[in-house]
C-alpha cells in the first residue's frame, strides 16, 4: 500500500522530502485505523506499562533520532541549497519543539516535574512536521513557528487526546503515534502546502524555483499556486490511503480462521512472543504509558 501511494505522490510531483504526508501521515492513520478495527473492550490492562529504566535507555534512541534528524529530512532533497536549507529548517523546528515540550510538561504536573512519555516523543514532532516543507524556503522564524506549534499539540495529544480517543474512539494508541506522528505530519502537509502555494521567483529565482519543486519537462508550465494545490492533494491521498488500507488489513486481521490471538488477558504481556527472565515475572509495571506513575491518583488523595 505504502509503495502504491509512493507512485500516486511520483506521478502527482508532490515534494515531501521528509516524509510527513508519505511516511508519517499514512503510516499513522494506518496503524490507527488497523487498532480502532481491532479493538477488544475488555482487555486486562494490568500490563499496559513500563518500568523507568527502559524508559531512560529509550531516552538514547530520543538523543540519536533528534541529532540526526535533519539529515533524515534532507537526504533526497535537491543538492546545495535544498539540503542545506532542509538541515537549517529542521534542527531550528526540534529546538522550538524541544522547548515547547519540556515547558507543557512541567507546567502539566502537579510539582512540576517532566514526564518521560513527553520528552521522549514531543520533542521529535518538530522534526515531523518540518518533513515537507524543510526544504522549502519556509524562513527560520516560520521554522521555529512550527515547532512550537508540533511542541504544544503533540504534548497535550499524551495528556488528553490519547486517553480521550481511548474512552470514546475506542481507538488504542499505546505508543502514541496520533501525538508524534500523525498531527504533526498532517500539519507538515498543510505547512507544504501553502508554503509551495505563496512561493515566488523573487523569493527563489528562477532557478532556485524550478529545481525546488521541479518544474521540468511536461511540468515546466506547473504555476506555484497549481503545485500547492496538488501538495494538498497529496496530504488526502496520504490520508485515504492509511485510513482505506488500515481498514483493510484490520478486518483481514479480525478473521478468526487465520490468526492465533492472544486472549484478553495475556494482550500486554510480553511472555507470550518473547523469552522473558524468570525473576521479571513478579516485577509490576512502575509506570503507565500515559501517566506514567500506577496508582498516582490514589497517593495524592
Amino acid at each position: 500500500i505504502s509503495a502504491l501511494f509512493q507512485l500516486t505522490k511520483c506521478f502527482q510531483k508532490v515534494r515531501d522530502a521528509g516524509g510527513s504526508m508519505v511516511i508519517h501521515t499514512f503510516g499513522a492513520y494506518y496503524g490507527l485505523t488497523i487498532s480502532w478495527i481491532l479493538y477488544r473492550p475488555k482487555l486486562s490492562k494490568s500490563l499496559n506499562g513500563s518500568v523507568y529504566h527502559s524508559d531512560v535507555f529509550a531516552m538514547i534512541g530520543t538523543l540519536f533520532l533528534w541529532m540526526f534528524w535533519p539529515s533524515f529530512n534532507s537526504a533526497i532533497a535537491d543538492h546545495g541549497d535544498g539540503q542545506h536549507r532542509a538541515a537549517i529548517n529542521t534542527y531550528l523546528a526540534l529546538a522550538a519543539s524541544v522547548l515547547t515540550a519540556f515547558a507543557i510538561s512541567s507546567l502539566s504536573a502537579r510539582k512540576g516535574k517532566l514526564d518521560m512519555v513527553h520528552i521522549q516523543n514531543a520533542t521529535l514532532a518538530g522534526g515531523v512536521a518540518m518533513g515537507t516543507a524543510a526544504e522549502f524556503m519556509i524562513s527560520p522564524y516560520g521554522s521555529l513557528i512550527v515547532g512550537f506549534i508540533c511542541g504544544i499539540i503533540s504534548t497535550f495529544g499524551y495528556l488528553v487526546i490519547t486517553p480521550f480517543m481511548e474512552k470514546y474512539l475506542k481507538i488504542q494508541d499505546t505508543c502514541g503515534i496520533h501525538n508524534l506522528h500523525a498531527m504533526p505530519g498532517v500539519l507538515g502537509g498543510v505547512v507544504g502546502a501553502i508554503t509551495a502555494a505563496t512561493a515566488s521567483e523573487s523569493v527563489y529565482g528562477h532557478e532556485g524555483l524550478v529545481n525546488t519543486f521541479d518544474f521540468k519537462e511536461k511540468y515546466a508550465e506547473r504555476t506555484p499556486a497549481t503545485q500547492g494545490g496538488f501538495q494538498a492533494a497529496g496530504l488526502c491521498v496520504a490520508l485515504a490511503f492509511g485510513i482505506v488500507g488500515g481498514a483493510i488489513v484490520g478486518f483481514i486481521l479480525r478473521l478468526p480462521c487465520c490468526w492465533g490471538d492472544p486472549s484478553d488477558e495475556n494482550c500486554f504481556d510480553d511472555e507470550v512472543y518473547w523469552e522473558v527472565p524468570e525473576d521479571e515475572e513478579s516485577i509490576l509495571p512502575i509506570l503507565e504509558y500515559n501517566s506514567h506513575m500506577v496508582g498516582k491518583n490514589t497517593d495524592m488523595m
